[in-house]
């Protein structure tokens, strides 16, 4: 196993209920090196986390790890069917949340005269 491999491996053990489920396979070609994960449908809201925080740290942490090797390391995560994890296009197509707003850093416009 390649250390990119490895390392996605040992994190995703590390935070799903079934470990034994987990399948990480490699491949490279022309655009860089392509890690697909797959896991019990009752793990993907562990590895995506609250608003994707968890996997984009997962991402921006294996990006590091393929640079250190002069590699572009992607993550391409199977969604199992009947996995908890819905998608917010999915779950409703009218206006954005309060919630999701509150995340939207305006402080680049907050002062302009308009």
């Amino acid at each position: 196993m390649v250390q990119d491999q490895e390392f996605i491996e040992f994190v995703i053990k590390a935070i799903v209920n079934n470990p034994d489920e987990v399948k990480v396979t490699r491949t490279v070609d022309e655009r860089g090196v392509l890690i697909t994960l797959d896991l019990n449908p009752t793990d993907i809201g562990y590895v995506i986390g609250r608003r994707g925080n968890t996997v984009r740290a997962i991402r921006t942490l294996l990006k590091v790890v393929g640079a250190k090797n002069n590699a572009l390391v992607n993550l391409k995560i199977n969604e199992p069917e009947g996995s908890e994890h819905r998608r917010p296009e999915a779950a409703s197509h009218s206006t954005p949340s309060s919630s999701m707003m509150e995340d939207v850093d305006t402080s680049a416009i907050d002062n302009l005269d308009i």
